[in-house]
């Protein structure tokens, strides 16, 4: 019984020292995964061109022109919903 007693008390520091080497997520001095790795590149702007890529006036006219024209088709009230087809066809 004392023994079993014993062996309960020193579980929870074997697991503690046992845990020290492992890596734990993003947190602290883990390991960065290589996605925490690409946001941090994003965030931080580390890969950015150098030559910013701008957009023509003929571009930008384009582009206003075809947002302006989206708002030339009606909004239906409801969807058929036969008209997507069926799956496996």
């Amino acid at each position: 019984m004392i023994v079993s007693c014993a062996l309960a008390a020193c579980f929870p520091l074997a697991t503690f020292a046992a845990g020290q080497g492992e890596e734990r997520g993003l947190t602290g001095n883990d390991a960065e995964t290589q996605t925490g790795y690409w946001l941090r590149v994003q965030r931080e702007g580390q890969l950015a061109s150098s030559h910013p890529q701008t957009s023509t006036p003929a571009e930008r006219e384009l582009a206003l022109k075809r947002w302006l024209d989206s708002h030339n088709h009606p909004i239906p009230e409801y969807f058929d919903q036969d008209v997507g087809g069926e799956l496996g066809e």
